[in-house]
């Protein structure tokens, strides 16, 4: 928890002033036993009316304020620890966002929400258990305690004996707790990872009949969860019976105790019933404290897991500019010997080198795993070469401000995905793009035609993840996403693939004629879609199996020149 005080801090006078109101109402409560002593031993005894209706009117403005203290103190605790809670919430997302890609591969995703979600969560009812009973349960305790000894000090020793054996009880719980509710968290990650692959291919699950071996699955996870939360549960759930258990055995004792006493004249009545109640008090305070440290147990594992996330350093730092001296006229885009490998184990880019200048453009090619998509990563430095430079007008990129770099790109990613608005709020995503200009990149996009079937145009809604519209049209709108603001640098990852023939080749027409200084790069598996580029770049295993124009390629490059034939029926026959 104290990684996590820098959120606390500010709201220390606040928490102050709700225990202190805690502390009060705590007073309030102790002092009603007490007056009922004195009302029953002295005031009875002499038969005066007044003095039992100003103890008892005393009691009544004691009971009245304790309530109005704790039901005060409880709701000031839920709105420090709710802001405290915002606050840690609003920065471990952000924090979530600024994680590199590689960061964030080996945090996953499935992690990244259950700590945003249940962790904060356990953190917020940590908070919020510990204002209402820190402060309260303490004082009962020790002030019952103070109040006994006062009255009676053979029947408090009965209570001190019991109190070291719940003190071993409630560490044992602690000692023990603490790791499996930590465990337990990392296997509700699992659950949710499971839970989400689920929802997102919830119609491949159903097209291929695997529902049945998906809830084998789901139940796996969910059983494990199940059996650490059982174990933590059946560990804690020591605590309250145990000490209720060894508080009532000292609650008889107290009774046969004080019998003997009263029975022999060295105690009186009033002092035994007010000995009860203090000891009742003692109880609940005793149950209040073991309540925080389950609560502590869980609280803490969750902390120490949101405070790992907030630790993570910033693998992506910008760097300062070498300050040699630059070329007169550097390339637009420029891979020098570029060497990337996602695990650390085995190369996904290897010595790949290759130069753009304004308004060229480059398709690469390549099989399943051959590093297309990884290409695209470097130049938006989602992640950082091992070896090699990745340069933007002769600026390495890790010298480039996020804000700068990014903003130089329009991008359609493979797996981009469609949120709940409008097609006109998925084009605009959240920036200052104007109507005409959404409209144009609609158009280029070749989006227009199907937009303009609907009455409501760029307000028709779209619903999530786009289910409502099919593949070509969710592909549209992502391309006219990425002209929308003009950028300088157009990547398209595989992001014309749902698209018939001609509204390909439509595309690629009005991307040639009305984004003729935007440098441009495409990834296919169309030969078609590529061969009319400035430049192919042929990709297997990560490494360059081809370079050039589609005529060049056709002449040096036996990989492509197996892939044309096979799809345009271009060239002879191979040997």
């Amino acid at each position: 928890m104290e990684k996590l005080g820098k959120y606390i801090r500010p709201y220390v006078p606040y928490i102050i002033v709700t225990m202190l109101i805690k502390l009060v109402g705590a007073v309030m409560e102790l002092l009603i036993p007490y007056f009922m002593e004195i009302i029953l031993d002295d005031v009875v005894p002499a038969g005066e009316l007044t003095p039992i209706f100003l103890y008892g009117g005393l009691m009544l403005v004691c009971a009245a304020g304790c309530l109005a203290a704790n039901v005060c103190a409880n709701r000031m605790s839920a709105v420090s620890s709710g802001k405290i809670t915002r606050k840690l919430r609003c920065d471990l997302f952000e924090k979530l966002e600024r994680l590199s890609s590689g960061q964030m591969d080996r945090l996953t995703v499935s992690s990244a929400e259950s700590r945003l979600t249940s962790d904060t969560y356990n953190i917020n009812q940590l908070l919020a258990r510990m204002q209402r009973l820190g402060i309260r349960a303490p004082i009962l305790l020790l002030g019952g305690m103070v109040m006994m000894l006062g009255m009676d000090r053979v029947l408090s020793l009965v209570l001190l004996c019991m109190l070291p054996i719940i003190g071993i009880i409630v560490y044992f719980v602690t000692k023990k707790s603490v790791p499996l509710y930590k465990e337990e968290q990392g296997v509700l990650d699992s659950v949710v990872r499971v839970l989400q692959e689920n929802i997102t291919g919830v119609r491949v699950i159903k097209a291929l009949s695997k529902t049945d071996y998906e809830k084998k699955r789901f139940n796996g996870v969910n059983s494990e969860l199940t059996r650490i939360d059982q174990k933590a549960g059946m560990i804690t759930a020591l605590t309250n019976p145990s000490t209720s258990l060894i508080l009532n055995l000292g609650l008889t004792l107290v009774v046969l105790v004080g019998a003997f006493q009263v029975n022999s004249g060295s105690s009186q009545s009033g002092i035994i019933i007010a000995f009860l109640q203090y000891f009742v008090m003692i109880l609940n305070a005793m149950l209040g404290i073991t309540r925080i440290f389950v609560m502590w147990s869980k609280g803490e594992a969750s902390a120490h897991r949101v405070a790992d996330v907030l630790a993570m350093p910033e693998e992506l730092t910008v760097e300062k500019a070498d300050e040699k001296q630059e070329e007169s006229e550097p390339a637009h885009i420029e891979f020098k010997d570029v060497t990337f490998s996602y695990t650390g184990v085995g190369a996904n880019l290897e010595h790949i080198s290759f130069k753009l200048k304004k308004g060229e453009s480059l398709g690469i090619l390549g099989g399943t795993g051959s590093g297309k998509s990884t290409v695209l990563n470097l130049l938006m430095r989602f992640y950082d070469p091992q070896e090699g430079q990745v340069l933007i007008n002769g600026r390495d990129v890790k010298t480039i401000p996020y804000d700068e770099l990014h903003s130089m790109f329009g991008a359609a990613f493979q797996n981009d995905f469609i949120m709940e608005g409008t097609i006109g709020d998925n084009i605009r995503f959240f920036r200052e793009i104007g109507e005409k200009d959404v409209i144009t990149a609609a158009r280029d996009a070749q989006a227009a035609e199907f937009i303009e079937k609907h009455e409501e145009g760029l307000n028709t809604g779209t619903a999530v993840r786009g289910n409502d519209l099919s593949g070509g049209q969710k592909q549209r709108i992502l391309i006219a996403r990425a002209l929308a603001a003009h950028p300088e640098i157009l990547l398209l990852d595989d992001s014309s693939s749902a698209l018939d023939y001609r509204t390909d080749a439509l595309l690629r027409k009005a991307l040639h004629k009305n984004y003729s200084d935007t440098t441009t790069i495409l990834i296919a598996q169309r030969i078609s879609s590529i061969q009319n580029c400035d430049h192919i770049l042929v990709l297997s295993d990560g490494k360059i199996a081809g370079f050039g124009t589609h005529s060049e390629l056709m002449e040096s490059c036996e990989e492509y020149r197996i892939i044309a034939q096979s799809q345009m029926g271009e060239g002879k026959e191979l040997a």
